[in-house]
């Protein structure tokens, strides 16, 4: 059963603001992804970041999708946070210049942000092998 979650974040991103994402890895994942959406009805609209997890290939990569044109690939990770079966916390904490991605508690990657004004970003969306607890 594949995960399948759109929240709105009201108002729009912006700096000091914090994503929470809690959930379990299936014990048999292949990916999931948490991206954040200027328009959660419109998939086709820009992408503030999409945070692919990729579980055979232990990567995750981050990109950003423009006036339709999405841009280059972020792909470097200090480490891979994610195990199969295993409960995580993510936190997506919005800065002046980046969004800070910490998997319980350390820090994992950042990510310069590449939509202007940040209050366009309007809505979290995660789907993939996992089960969530809360977001928030």
């Amino acid at each position: 059963q594949v995960e399948q979650y759109v929240g709105e974040i009201k108002g729009g991103l912006r700096p000091t603001m914090k994503l929470t994402v809690i959930g379990m890895v299936h014990s048999k994942p292949k990916s999931f992804s948490v991206t954040l959406l200027c328009d959660p009805v419109d998939a086709s609209k820009d992408v503030g970041l999409l945070f692919t997890v990729n579980f055979s290939e232990k990567s995750i990569t981050r990109n950003a999708r423009i006036a339709g044109k999405w841009g280059r690939e972020e792909k470097t990770i200090p480490y891979f946070p994610f195990t199969a079966g295993d409960t995580f916390k993510m936190e997506l904490l919005c800065e002046h210049q980046q969004i800070r991605v910490l998997v319980d508690g350390r820090q994992l990657c950042d990510f310069t942000h590449r939509i202007q004004p940040l209050n366009l970003v309007k809505a979290l969306r995660i789907s993939g092998d996992i089960k969530l607890t809360k977001v928030a």
